[in-house]
């Protein structure tokens, strides 16, 4: 992972856990996927897919987010699932950041909650 996409998931990280989440897992990775970060609070599991852009990209985090991209999240969090059971409501989300490390004070963070489902699948 380049140096950019380790400053979004920080970044992404302390977002979350000062929202009451509980960081349980980052870049978990099986061969059908990766799922960025893994979140808790008392209601919700998270999984999170950090996307980072430098100010003035010409394709947003968000749309650069593909159908096949969603289906390989989804289909990587059934297998976190299936060796880690859970009462929690299982959520896709994402988290856009939108900046530079190197003026990390002008960083946008955008939470988006529910930003796809396995009802796409």
């Amino acid at each position: 992972m380049n140096e950019l996409g380790v400053w979004g998931e920080e970044l992404a990280c302390e977002h979350l856990k000062k929202s009451g989440y509980e960081i349980v897992a980052r870049n978990f990775s099986v061969r059908c996927g990766e799922i960025d970060i893994i979140a808790q609070n008392g209601r919700y599991i998270v999984f999170a897919e950090v996307r980072q852009r430098r100010s003035g990209a010409v394709v947003g985090a968000i749309d650069s987010i593909s159908p096949q991209k969603m289906k390989k999240i989804y289909r990587t969090a059934l297998l976190y699932l299936s060796g880690h059971p859970t009462h929690l409501q299982p959520r896709f989300d994402v988290i856009a950041i939108t900046g530079d490390r190197t003026h990390p004070e002008d960083a946008r963070i955008q939470w988006i909650e529910n930003a796809f489902d396995g009802d796409y699948f």
